[in-house]
């Protein structure tokens, strides 16, 4: 079983990769982009075959290590 994890910034936390970003992008002539945010996605594969003890996994890893929850909140979607 497949399960993601995308880890974000939590509101309010500087991203200035996503600033650097937002501004190389209307360097090139993209007009009308608003705040530009820069995560992470992290496919698992898991030996698990019920997706809620999946899921639950899942979560527990990235409070753990793949998610520094002081400044990143994360979402886990089991496939």
């Amino acid at each position: 079983m497949k399960a993601v994890v995308t880890v974000m910034l939590k509101a309010g936390v500087l991203d200035p990769q996503g600033k650097a970003i937002g501004h190389a992008l209307g360097g090139l002539g993209f007009a009308g982009v608003g705040e530009v945010r820069v995560g992470k996605v992290i496919e698992l594969e898991l030996a698990e075959t019920d997706p809620a003890a999946a899921k639950t996994a899942a979560e527990e890893m990235a409070r753990k290590l793949l998610a520094n929850t002081v400044i990143e909140s994360f979402r886990v979607e089991v496939r």
